[in-house]
């Protein structure tokens, strides 16, 4: 069945690595022209090269106000048109509640939460013009709260009740607005947290992953490729009907409702 995306025009933040890089390559697979963004030029330009569509690569601190505006108006000058927003910028510090300082707060809101808010609402006309969608890639931890992960457990919990609210918004103007919360997801970060484990256990990584896939109840950790799946879906015309969608998914780590 088509996609309906063919020559469609999309913003993906935080593209230069892990999930925001496997967005990137499964949308241009569906014939996307791309808008990539990211701090780190080598690792963004290495990612416009990996895909078979047109791709426009922002090197961008998404943490400035200006910058969602200005990059929507570098897709807007470049293709003339936009369609579908990814908002998957953003990594926040873990640590316990007492240890974390105001500029930690603050890097974690301003890259993640604040980030997406600029960019959806810079964004939203075009999308209304074009009846496109956002897709907000959040994570489980904000729907089950952790000592270690307090930043990043409540800018989570702020941006499904955003997408809740834009989804509000988006049945009168158009506009499909969902989410994804990935779970514990294969991707560089991940991988850092498993060699610390396995130095701090004196045991071998691969002992290390199960262990940790052990304590958080699933069998496996996930792929970055399983969620750019995802994405592809929501962005598509199979999705018509799903608006302010929150998917969880996480091998089955969440277990309440």
């Amino acid at each position: 069945m088509e996609s309906g995306l063919k020559d469609k025009v999309a913003i993906v933040t935080g593209a230069s690595r892990g999930i925001g890089r496997a967005i990137a390559c499964r949308l241009s697979e569906d014939g996307m022209k791309l808008v990539i963004a990211a701090r780190t030029r080598e690792l963004l330009d290495e990612v416009a090269r990996s895909c078979t569509s047109e791709v426009e690569p922002v090197y961008v601190d998404l943490r400035e106000e200006s910058a969602p505006q200005r990059l929507v108006e570098r897709a807007i000058a470049k293709f003339g048109r936009l369609d579908l927003l990814v908002n998957n910028a953003g990594a926040t510090k873990r640590g316990d509640f007492l240890s974390l300082t105001e500029n930690d707060w603050q890097d974690g809101f301003a890259l993640k939460f604040y980030c997406a808010v600029r960019s959806s609402r810079t964004a939203w006309p075009y999308l209304c013009t074009s009846n496109g969608s956002i897709i907000n890639i959040i994570g489980v931890g904000g729907r089950t709260g952790s000592a270690e992960f307090a930043i990043g457990g409540t800018v989570n919990a702020a941006l499904m009740n955003l997408t809740k609210v834009l989804a509000d918004r988006g049945v009168r103007d158009g506009v499909r607005v969902n989410a994804i919360n990935p779970g514990s997801i294969a991707t560089d970060r991940l991988q850092t947290r498993i060699r610390n484990f396995a130095v701090d256990n004196q045991i071998s990584q691969n002992e290390a992953a199960d262990a940790m896939a052990d304590k958080l109840g699933i069998s496996r950790f996930g792929r970055p490729e399983e969620i750019a799946e995802i994405v592809a879906f929501l962005a598509s015309t199979r999705a018509t009907f799903v608006q302010g969608a929150i998917i969880d998914a996480d091998g089955g780590q969440t277990k309440t409702l």
